[in-house]
């Protein structure tokens, strides 16, 4: 099937709210660092972010940065707005193994290129998508 090249969610749509486990990976995003939650304890990287390492338990973590690549796990081709006030658009949501955080994965976009061209593997870089209230999120690329 041909599909058309795959776009970012607008984002005027999108709004985030944070909580204390997961302010510091927004905060990274606004500064357009890619980030991942870190146990301080025991070297597990975790996403999302959450109150006690699921490996040791502990509440100490570090978020260092990351180099802003990865390799898709997953996706899947969407060609219907989810908002019924802006039309039919093509949008690849996809889940990203992110470099330099074994065990981390993130669930972002994938974005220009035609939606029929992503495949499971492909490298990807990290790009920003600003959002509402200043935020910005991730979003990915080809290499």
């Amino acid at each position: 099937m041909n599909y058309d090249v795959s776009q970012a969610i607008p984002g005027e749509k999108i709004a985030i709210t944070t909580d204390t486990f997961t302010e510091p990976f927004w905060q990274a995003a606004r500064e357009e660092r890619l980030t991942a939650c870190h146990c301080a304890d025991c070297n597990t990287f975790r996403m999302p972010p959450t109150a006690y390492c699921p490996n040791c338990q502990s509440q100490n973590t570090d978020w260092p940065t990351l180099p802003g690549t990865g390799t898709v796990f997953s996706f899947a081709i969407c060609t219907r707005s989810p908002y019924p006030d802006v039309p039919d658009f093509t949008y690849v949501p996809a889940v990203i193994d992110l470099t330099g955080a074994p065990g981390a994965r993130l669930v972002s976009n994938i974005v220009g290129l035609p939606a029929g061209d992503v495949k499971i593997g492909m490298e990807v870089k990290v790009d920003w998508n600003p959002i509402q209230d200043g935020w910005k999120l991730p979003i990915f690329r080809k290499v």
